[in-house]
């Protein structure tokens, strides 16, 4: 019953932690490091729009949580050199495992937003799905930069 707590915890951390972890790629959040900087601005029209998938966080987090969580709730299998060799496949089992619960749980939607900007240039952005935020193809808009990173915007 104790492994079994210990297990249900250490879940309930990887959860805690990976909620944590997840930034926002959406056009009308900004890094602490873009706020109060100047912004280039320019403006184009939208030529074409497709959905995205952005790929989840990849970090030590998931799996080195997993890799605990796994080797603990293994490491109640058998006894002596038994339980010890559930224990390090059950780490190794549940670090694939958290590795990849981690990149599920913050993988997100995007759009590409392809933008005939007013210089005659052609570029794509992509950004994480707003629900308050839709944009249509033929419509202005604004592209926002700053440090290297941009967004379209209305």
């Amino acid at each position: 019953m104790r492994n079994f707590s210990l297990i249900i915890a250490s879940f309930a951390a990887v959860a805690l932690t990976l909620g944590g972890c997840a930034s926002s790629l959406t056009g009308d959040t900004y890094s602490r490091d873009e706020a109060r900087a100047v912004q280039t601005v320019r403006l184009g029209t939208i030529e074409s729009l497709r959905p995205v998938k952005i790929e989840g966080t990849k970090t030590p987090i998931g799996s080195g949580a997993g890799a605990i969580a796994g080797g603990v709730a293994a490491s109640s299998i058998g006894h002596g050199t038994g339980s010890a060799v559930a224990a390090v496949i059950g780490a190794v089992a549940g670090g694939l495992l958290g590795a990849a619960a981690e990149e599920g749980l913050t993988r997100t939607q995007g759009v590409e937003i392809t933008v005939r900007e007013d210089d005659g240039s052609m570029r794509a952005y992509v950004q994480e799905v707003e629900e308050n935020e839709i944009f249509r193809v033929g419509e202005r808009v604004r592209i926002m930069s700053v440090n290297g990173n941009s967004r379209v915007t209305h």
